[in-house]
């Protein structure tokens, strides 16, 4: 399997140029949230309505907790949110599918939206309306996925 750089053909950032990317980012974000702003044809408040709510704070208090081992540490095995290599003996967090991150790169993400930042797997959330929704929408994808696989095999004529 590739990695996401070898794939998209470009190298990563270093972390510092990173930081100031992530900072920039919560800059307008922290505008578009606080400041009554004309934006015309778009309402934020409509797009704020379909971002998923935060992760479930019982499911984030629950994750487990692991060391990074000599081994993955010789491997060089990064947090996927900051880049940095995880430390030999650092104890880490363990989303439920298997990614690992930093404590304190992973709970702020989590306190935002409910999904892991690589797969985009998605913990329960506190939100009973969004666990509907859920709910609603996974047999729409169950039946795309049957429709696709279907498409894919042979004709039995």
């Amino acid at each position: 399997m590739t990695s996401y750089f070898d794939e998209h053909d470009c190298e990563p950032t270093n972390p510092e140029e990173q930081y100031r990317q992530n900072a920039l980012l919560e800059l307008a974000r922290s505008l578009m949230q606080g400041l009554d702003i004309d934006s015309g044809w778009m309402d934020a408040s409509d797009w704020d309505q379909r971002l998923p709510p935060p992760a479930s704070k019982t499911v984030v208090q629950n994750l487990p907790l692991h060391r990074i081992t000599p081994q993955q540490a010789d491997k060089g095995l990064k947090c996927p949110v900051c880049l940095l290599e995880f430390e030999e003996e650092e104890t880490v967090r363990e989303m439920p599918c298997k990614h690992l991150f930093h404590s304190s790169c992973i709970l702020p993400w989590l306190g935002k939206t409910n999904s892991c930042p690589l797969c985009r797997f998605e913990l329960p959330t506190d939100n009973p309306d969004y666990e509907e929704f859920k709910k609603d929408k996974q047999p729409k994808r169950d039946i795309g996925l049957l429709l696709a696989t279907d498409a894919q095999l042979p004709s039995r004529t």
